[in-house]
């Protein structure tokens, strides 16, 4: 079959998947993949030491995918939307209630559902090409050693926005990305050019100002690293910049002028239970480990552990105002984990000293 036959019967795979855009990118040394080491020597990776994982000479995979796949000659990008109809993160802030990435609002983990589909596609891949030479295939959502972002842009699915998100300029940056490392030789799609423009609104945006220059990200700073990633004390000074926020955080793609009419899916997988949108803080600030993994078994919610949970649940309630849920930090305060307790005196401090409205009678 001849490699253009092959690029649209892979497009068409893709589709089939469930996925609503794909394109094919060149396997190159791409002038962001140049700048990544200087990136983690910055120290902006944070504590996710995967990041820095290198090949037997030292280098970064990541910055140097032909020594991890010698025989790779292109990447296929799909991505998939995840948007649901239902109110930005922006726009909604109840002082006993906290706010769940939007990504996790599902019955299932992303990285299952999205790697089912992409190897459909690798497998129909490998049945067009069972006449030809043998071929080298490897697919990852999230998991391989390489920036996808980086090939979703030489891809055309998308720009990379000033926030560092890939936006596409019909669906918005509500994407899930998922690639294909292959050995076939295919032409490349046209590059997606940038459409940010002057727009700052996420760098403006952020409360912690993660975004510490167009298209670069401090991970130190990001709301999301600190909620997920982050292990132990969460630094006191990032604290009161986490607002509500209690995994990940949706801030930057909120306000993105490009997501405004993002479409919402209708892929049942990703329609959110309704309990994980604007969920109570005290539920979360003392919920059980059995419960806990109950409810978060098939989520991503789960990478956080527990105790990560309930740690920025009380930094939410300490950013509440709501001296009501004073005693569910108090509580806490007596906790056997030492981060819990710390957070919980931090949060029942900060509520403590909150100016009370004067008694007017």
């Amino acid at each position: 079959m001849r490699a253009a036959n092959i690029k649209d019967e892979i497009k068409k795979a893709a589709l089939d998947a469930g996925f609503e855009l794909a394109g094919i990118a060149s396997f190159g040394d791409f002038p962001e993949l140049a700048r990544f080491p200087e990136w983690i020597s910055a120290g902006r990776a944070g504590e996710m030491k995967y990041l820095e994982s290198r090949d037997d000479q030292g280098k970064l995979r990541r910055a140097s995918l032909r020594s991890v796949f010698p025989w790779a000659r292109s990447v296929i990008v799909c991505a998939v939307n995840y948007n649901t109809a239902q109110p930005y993160s922006t726009t909604v802030n109840n002082s006993d209630q906290g706010w769940i990435s939007r990504y996790a609002w599902g019955r299932e983990d992303y990285h299952d559902s999205v790697l089912r589909r992409v190897r459909e596609v690798e497998t129909k891949i490998r049945e067009l090409c069972a006449r030809e030479a043998p071929i080298e295939t490897r697919s990852y959502v999230d998991t391989g050693p390489l920036v996808e972002r980086v090939y979703a842009r030489y891809a055309g699915v998308g720009w990379i926005g000033k926030n560092t998100c890939v936006i596409n300029q019909q669906l918005g940056s509500w994407l899930f990305l998922a690639v294909i490392v292959t050995s076939i030789e295919l032409s490349p799609d046209l590059l997606a050019p940038d459409r940010c423009g002057s727009c700052t609104r996420c760098i403006e945006a952020c409360p912690t100002q993660a975004i510490v220059a167009p298209y670069e990200l401090d991970s130190n700073k990001c709301i999301s690293y600190l909620a997920i990633e982050k292990r132990g004390s969460i630094p006191e000074e990032m604290r009161a910049g986490m607002g509500h926020q209690v995994f990940g955080c949706d801030i930057c793609q909120d306000v993105c002028p490009w997501n405004r009419k993002a479409p919402a899916s209708a892929k049942p997988e990703f329609q959110p239970r309704q309990e994980l949108v604007n969920p109570a803080l005290v539920w979360l600030a003392e919920i059980s480990e059995q419960e806990f993994r109950e409810k978060f078994r098939a989520s991503p919610v789960k990478r956080t552990k527990r105790n990560g949970l309930r740690r920025n649940a009380l930094i939410a309630i300490g950013n509440s105002g709501d001296r009501n849920l004073l005693p569910v930090a108090e509580r806490a305060s007596h906790d056997p984990d030492p981060v819990i307790s710390e957070t919980a005196l931090w949060a029942k401090e900060r509520l403590e000293s909150e100016v009370q409205p004067q008694d007017k009678s």
